[in-house]
């Protein structure tokens, strides 16, 4: 399968608001790992050309 960050950007952020929604703790853990991986995903074209 191939996932493009497009789609793979709403489907993290649903993952995310669901586990805060459950255990309200782990929200901190969970902004930092989103904004990593939307940083990461952002930067990956750049780095493979």
């Amino acid at each position: 399968m191939n996932f493009h960050s497009i789609l793979l950007q709403p489907i993290i952020s649903l993952l995310a608001g669901i586990l805060i929604l459950v255990q309200p703790a782990l929200l901190n853990y969970i902004v930092a790992i989103y904004l990593i991986i939307v940083g990461v995903l952002g930067l990956a074209p750049h780095f493979l050309q």
